[in-house]
């Protein structure tokens, strides 16, 4: 063997699987095909997370990163090709090499979850984005859809328009799902909410210039002129590498564990927000620490439960 475990994703799930591992004795290598953090280093504020009342998400990463680093070092940049079954345990295939590794434990997260209108893919990167914080400064004093009703989506807006930025969130429904505070912090910011109306496509030539939009009611259609646009309709769990291997999915995709973050297949663990549930980072930090610890189970290394 290579290693004893592979991690696969270091957002706050893989990095505490990482960290406790490696600290129960474990040989450990953690995966990351971007960068150490997952989608917390695209968050502006974080003030949910024992121990910080307010951090900007890619501080918490690099503070992460650095103590992940006292224990191992990441692989960063290294996107996993492929995961199959040996006799003995796994193989591991990534952009670099292959790794042959007694367990597994699945971190990959999610990904954003797309409109799939017209004129979405187009644009993307010409007006339409995914990330307000990557995003946000190139429409300074310019109009912006913010396309969601959620805590992300509520977040992307505030951020936003404390940039200085008109933004408009459209809805779908005739209430946001976003937490109350958010919602009170949207009015007194004085976002622009558009309820009851879905985005029909995106329009432009070389850029995002129009988006047309439906109310659901009454099925009219409307044209309305914004600079860019920016999509936060949800994630959509990133379990192409455990289907592979016969992984477990519940009715929405995620991945099925028990207590102690084990799926169906011996010898692969899920930790995070490819699991569902709360997908928090206080959450995700627990569950990469269990399935860590529950990984001694097959590496001959029980830990005493």
């Amino acid at each position: 063997m290579d290693y004893e475990l592979a991690v696969i994703g270091a957002g706050p799930a893989g990095v505490a699987a990482g960290i406790y591992a490696i600290r129960a004795g474990i040989s450990t290598i953690v995966i990351e095909e971007k960068m150490v953090g997952g989608q917390i280093v695209i968050s502006p504020w974080i003030e949910n997370y024992p121990g910080y009342e307010n951090i900007s998400g890619m501080e918490l990463a690099e503070i992460f990163k650095n103590h992940l680093k006292k224990y191992v070092e990441p692989h960063e940049l290294e996107p996993v090709k492929d995961i199959s079954k040996t006799e003995d345990g796994f193989e591991v295939g990534t952009s670099k090499g292959k790794y042959e590794v007694k367990a597994v434990i699945f971190a990959t997260g999610a990904t954003y979850r797309m409109l799939n209108v017209p004129g979405e893919k187009k644009f993307s990167g010409k007006g339409i984005s995914f990330c307000a914080t990557c995003d946000g400064f190139f429409f300074k004093d310019k109009k912006v859809a913010v396309i969601g009703g959620g805590n992300a989506a509520a977040i992307e807006a505030l951020y936003l328009k404390n940039l200085g930025i008109d933004v408009h969130l459209i809805h779908r429904r005739d209430q946001l799902r976003a937490e109350k505070t958010y919602q009170e912090e949207l009015e007194r910011k004085g976002v622009h909410i558009v309820y009851n109306t879905v985005v029909c496509c995106f329009n432009g030539d070389q850029k995002l210039e129009s988006i047309e939009l439906k109310d659901v009611n009454s099925e009219e259609r409307r044209t309305e002129e914004f600079n860019g646009a920016f999509v936060s309709v949800g994630l959509v769990p990133n379990t192409e590498l455990a289907k592979d291997l016969g992984v477990n999915l519940n009715d929405n995709g995620y991945i099925k564990v028990d207590d102690f973050q084990r799926t169906n297949v011996k010898g692969v663990y899920a930790a995070g927000d490819i699991t569902g549930g709360a997908r928090q980072i206080v959450t995700s930090c627990a569950q990469g620490a269990q399935a860590a610890l529950a990984s001694t189970e097959v590496l001959g290394k029980q830990y005493p439960f």
